[in-house]
């Protein structure tokens, strides 16, 4: 499952649908998220890509504490 916060929303996506597998990059990921939601890359410049140990990606705005 690939989970994406954006814009206030949250997403559950089929990785196999955004062609997704876990040896891609960060950018890689994001530029397929890019393309899919129709945005520009940019806009996921300051986003985390979270890998967790079952398979699961977890797109997120940066958290910023202080």
């Amino acid at each position: 499952m690939v989970h994406v916060r954006l814009a206030g929303r949250s997403y559950d996506l089929d990785p196999r649908t955004l062609g997704l597998n876990p040896r891609m990059s960060d950018d890689d990921i994001k530029l397929r998220l890019a393309q899919h939601f129709d945005i520009a890359r940019e806009q996921l410049n300051d986003y985390v890509v979270d890998r967790r140990p079952d398979g699961v990606f977890i797109i997120r705005p940066e958290a910023v504490y202080g």
